[in-house]
């Protein structure tokens, strides 16, 4: 089983996070005027949007690949449903556009990608999320 395993902490003089994984960092924070937000970064809604949209771009670079062929523009919008108290995301949806570099139709690389895109299937089939102090 694999895992991968990032890590927060706060931004000294803010009230953000800065996450990162290997070399790669982001910053995160609530909307300006709220809970001390500054809008400094993404929000939780915005990232969850971020992961599903993200790995869907990955899957079609992954399954071009495999199926030899090249692409070329992609465009990915995803809309999260967000409702209650406390707040959850209850729907989400994506739109994909993706421009196949031999003039084919990109339907059958789509329907692929979303066979095997992690977090859409993570999100689809529920995940168990424990929350546990620090030892």
């Amino acid at each position: 089983m694999a895992s991968v395993t990032v890590e927060l902490r706060n931004v000294e003089g803010t009230q953000a996070a800065m996450g990162w994984a290997g070399a790669h960092t982001l910053v995160v924070d609530r909307p300006e005027g709220r809970a001390g937000g500054k809008g400094l970064g993404f929000n939780g809604a915005q990232l969850l949007a971020l992961a599903l949209g993200g790995c869907f771009c990955n899957d079609l670079r992954y399954v071009a690949a495999e199926m030899g062929v090249e692409l070329g523009r992609i465009a990915v919008s995803v809309t999260v449903e967000l409702e209650g108290s406390p707040l959850v995301t209850t729907a989400a949806a994506m739109t994909v556009s993706c421009e196949m570099l031999d003039g084919s139709d990109p339907q059958a690389l789509i329907a692929r990608a979303e066979t095997s895109c992690m977090v859409s299937n993570s999100l689809r089939r529920g995940i168990a999320v424990s929350i546990r102090p620090a030892d």
